[in-house]
Protein backbone atom coordinates (compact mmCIF):
# COMPACT_ATOMS: atom_id res chain seq x y z
CA UNK A 1 0.00 0.00 0.00
CA UNK A 2 1.47 3.26 -0.69
CA UNK A 3 2.08 6.15 1.70
CA UNK A 4 -0.28 9.16 2.56
CA UNK A 5 0.42 12.72 2.43
CA UNK A 6 -0.02 15.21 5.08
CA UNK A 7 -2.90 16.77 3.47
CA UNK A 8 -4.82 12.99 3.10
CA UNK A 9 -4.12 12.53 6.95
CA UNK A 10 -5.66 15.54 7.88
CA UNK A 11 -8.28 15.05 5.64
CA UNK A 12 -8.77 11.36 6.82
CA UNK A 13 -8.65 12.58 10.55
CA UNK A 14 -11.57 15.30 9.81
CA UNK A 15 -13.59 13.17 8.08
CA UNK A 16 -13.27 10.84 10.91
CA UNK A 17 -14.11 13.02 13.52
CA UNK A 18 -17.18 14.17 11.31
CA UNK A 19 -18.58 10.66 11.25
CA UNK A 20 -18.05 10.10 15.03
CA UNK A 21 -20.14 13.30 15.62
CA UNK A 22 -22.39 12.22 12.93
CA UNK A 23 -22.88 8.87 14.75
CA UNK A 24 -23.15 10.36 17.79
CA UNK A 25 -26.29 12.67 17.08
CA UNK A 26 -27.26 9.65 15.78
CA UNK A 27 -27.86 7.90 18.80
CA UNK A 28 -28.95 10.94 20.90
CA UNK A 29 -31.93 11.65 17.96
CA UNK A 30 -32.94 7.44 18.49
CA UNK A 31 -33.04 8.04 22.34
CA UNK A 32 -35.33 10.46 21.81
CA UNK A 33 -36.96 8.94 19.53
CA UNK A 34 -37.21 6.09 21.29
CA UNK A 35 -38.81 7.77 24.02
CA UNK A 36 -41.73 9.35 22.07
CA UNK A 37 -42.78 6.30 20.67
CA UNK A 38 -43.03 4.86 24.24
CA UNK A 39 -45.07 7.85 24.98
CA UNK A 40 -47.07 7.61 22.28
CA UNK A 41 -47.55 3.70 22.37
CA UNK A 42 -49.76 4.41 25.38
CA UNK A 43 -52.55 6.43 23.40
CA UNK A 44 -55.08 4.10 23.42
CA UNK A 45 -54.05 1.89 26.10
CA UNK A 46 -54.10 4.47 28.93
CA UNK A 47 -57.44 5.29 28.80
CA UNK A 48 -58.21 6.71 32.33
CA UNK A 49 -57.37 9.74 34.51
CA UNK A 50 -57.00 8.44 38.14
CA UNK A 51 -55.22 10.27 40.79
CA UNK A 52 -55.70 7.68 43.62
CA UNK A 53 -52.52 6.42 46.10
CA UNK A 54 -51.61 3.02 45.27
CA UNK A 55 -49.14 1.21 46.66
CA UNK A 56 -46.53 -0.15 44.32
CA UNK A 57 -43.98 -3.01 44.32
CA UNK A 58 -40.37 -1.36 44.24
CA UNK A 59 -38.56 -0.80 42.25
CA UNK A 60 -40.44 -0.64 38.54
CA UNK A 61 -44.17 -0.04 40.45
CA UNK A 62 -47.09 0.72 37.83
CA UNK A 63 -50.90 1.70 39.10
CA UNK A 64 -52.74 -0.90 36.03
CA UNK A 65 -51.62 0.62 32.38
CA UNK A 66 -55.08 1.79 31.72
CA UNK A 67 -54.91 4.12 33.91
CA UNK A 68 -52.78 7.03 35.52
CA UNK A 69 -52.22 10.87 35.69
CA UNK A 70 -50.09 12.83 33.74
CA UNK A 71 -46.77 11.77 35.41
CA UNK A 72 -47.28 7.98 34.34
CA UNK A 73 -46.72 8.98 31.00
CA UNK A 74 -43.46 10.30 31.68
CA UNK A 75 -43.01 7.34 33.85
CA UNK A 76 -43.50 4.33 31.58
CA UNK A 77 -42.25 5.88 28.94
CA UNK A 78 -38.69 6.44 30.18
CA UNK A 79 -39.08 2.52 31.60
CA UNK A 80 -40.10 1.10 28.57
CA UNK A 81 -37.51 3.09 25.85
CA UNK A 82 -34.50 3.83 27.81
CA UNK A 83 -34.65 1.35 30.83
CA UNK A 84 -34.72 4.41 33.04
CA UNK A 85 -37.10 4.03 36.50
CA UNK A 86 -37.97 7.36 37.52
CA UNK A 87 -39.64 5.84 40.35
CA UNK A 88 -36.66 4.27 41.77
CA UNK A 89 -34.19 7.11 40.62
CA UNK A 90 -36.42 9.87 42.62
CA UNK A 91 -37.15 7.75 45.80
CA UNK A 92 -33.57 7.00 45.97
CA UNK A 93 -32.61 10.71 45.92
CA UNK A 94 -35.48 11.86 47.96
CA UNK A 95 -34.47 9.89 50.94
CA UNK A 96 -30.78 11.02 50.73
CA UNK A 97 -31.96 14.62 50.20
CA UNK A 98 -35.40 14.73 51.16
CA UNK A 99 -34.57 18.59 52.48
CA UNK A 100 -33.88 19.52 48.97
CA UNK A 101 -37.42 18.45 47.49
CA UNK A 102 -40.84 20.17 47.72
CA UNK A 103 -43.09 20.17 50.98
CA UNK A 104 -46.18 20.54 49.65
CA UNK A 105 -47.72 17.28 51.18
CA UNK A 106 -47.09 17.74 55.00
CA UNK A 107 -44.39 14.40 54.22
CA UNK A 108 -41.66 13.90 56.86
CA UNK A 109 -39.65 10.86 54.15
CA UNK A 110 -39.86 9.66 50.84
CA UNK A 111 -42.90 7.31 49.75
CA UNK A 112 -41.79 5.39 46.76
CA UNK A 113 -45.34 5.14 46.24
CA UNK A 114 -46.23 8.49 45.05
CA UNK A 115 -43.49 10.43 45.28
CA UNK A 116 -42.45 10.21 41.49
CA UNK A 117 -45.91 10.14 40.24
CA UNK A 118 -45.67 13.94 41.69
CA UNK A 119 -44.59 16.85 39.46
CA UNK A 120 -42.88 19.08 41.78
CA UNK A 121 -40.98 15.96 42.38
CA UNK A 122 -39.99 15.39 38.89
CA UNK A 123 -39.35 18.90 38.29
CA UNK A 124 -36.75 19.10 41.21
CA UNK A 125 -34.92 15.46 40.66
CA UNK A 126 -34.91 17.04 36.66
CA UNK A 127 -33.03 20.47 38.24
CA UNK A 128 -30.53 18.57 40.58
CA UNK A 129 -29.53 16.35 37.52
CA UNK A 130 -28.70 19.31 35.28
CA UNK A 131 -31.68 18.84 32.48
CA UNK A 132 -33.02 22.14 33.16
CA UNK A 133 -33.21 24.13 29.67
CA UNK A 134 -34.57 27.69 29.21
CA UNK A 135 -38.46 28.40 29.01
CA UNK A 136 -39.18 29.23 25.50
CA UNK A 137 -41.83 31.24 23.95
CA UNK A 138 -40.94 29.53 20.55
CA UNK A 139 -42.03 26.45 19.21
CA UNK A 140 -38.55 25.85 17.42
CA UNK A 141 -37.16 25.60 20.92
CA UNK A 142 -38.48 22.26 22.38
CA UNK A 143 -37.30 19.39 20.84
CA UNK A 144 -38.05 15.70 20.29
CA UNK A 145 -37.90 13.75 23.83
CA UNK A 146 -37.74 17.17 26.03
CA UNK A 147 -40.23 17.42 28.82
CA UNK A 148 -42.63 20.10 29.78
CA UNK A 149 -44.40 21.25 32.74
CA UNK A 150 -47.06 23.37 32.87
CA UNK A 151 -49.43 24.79 35.38
CA UNK A 152 -53.38 24.22 34.55
CA UNK A 153 -55.79 25.98 36.47
CA UNK A 154 -53.18 26.22 39.46
CA UNK A 155 -52.35 22.57 39.09
CA UNK A 156 -48.85 20.95 37.61
CA UNK A 157 -48.71 19.37 34.65
CA UNK A 158 -45.83 17.46 32.50
CA UNK A 159 -46.01 15.87 29.19
CA UNK A 160 -43.35 15.00 26.38
CA UNK A 161 -42.97 16.32 23.15
CA UNK A 162 -43.14 14.91 20.27
CA UNK A 163 -41.78 14.58 16.46
CA UNK A 164 -44.64 15.73 15.34
CA UNK A 165 -45.88 19.26 14.98
CA UNK A 166 -49.55 21.00 14.39
CA UNK A 167 -50.44 21.72 11.41
CA UNK A 168 -52.51 24.85 11.76
CA UNK A 169 -49.70 26.63 14.30
CA UNK A 170 -46.47 24.31 13.57
CA UNK A 171 -45.77 23.79 17.14
CA UNK A 172 -44.59 20.28 18.56
CA UNK A 173 -47.75 18.49 19.47
CA UNK A 174 -47.11 17.04 22.87
CA UNK A 175 -47.81 13.62 24.76
CA UNK A 176 -50.24 14.01 28.29
CA UNK A 177 -52.56 12.74 30.28
CA UNK A 178 -55.00 15.68 31.37
CA UNK A 179 -57.99 13.68 31.76
CA UNK A 180 -59.24 11.76 29.35
CA UNK A 181 -56.48 9.02 28.95
CA UNK A 182 -52.95 9.30 26.67
CA UNK A 183 -53.23 12.08 24.01
CA UNK A 184 -51.03 13.87 21.37
CA UNK A 185 -52.21 17.22 21.20
CA UNK A 186 -51.15 21.13 20.76
CA UNK A 187 -51.03 22.27 23.86
CA UNK A 188 -47.26 23.57 24.35
CA UNK A 189 -48.88 26.82 24.69
CA UNK A 190 -52.07 26.50 25.86
CA UNK A 191 -51.12 26.59 29.31
CA UNK A 192 -48.43 28.03 30.78
CA UNK A 193 -44.82 26.58 31.05
CA UNK A 194 -43.09 26.25 34.26
CA UNK A 195 -40.37 23.94 33.10
CA UNK A 196 -38.38 22.39 30.25
CA UNK A 197 -36.00 19.48 30.60
CA UNK A 198 -34.13 17.20 28.55
CA UNK A 199 -32.90 13.73 30.22
CA UNK A 200 -31.74 10.66 29.33
CA UNK A 201 -31.70 11.06 25.82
Amino acid sequence: MGSINRKEFIFGLGALSFMAKDAFADAQISKANRLVKSAAAQIGVTVQYDPAYTVLKYPGGDVPRFKGVCTDVVIRAYRDALGIDLQQLVHDDMAANFAKYPKNWGLKGADKNIDHRRVPNLRRFFERRGAELAVSDKGSEYREGDIITQSVQGLAHIGIVSGDKALLSGNPLIIHNIGRGTQKEDVLFAFPITGHYRFGV
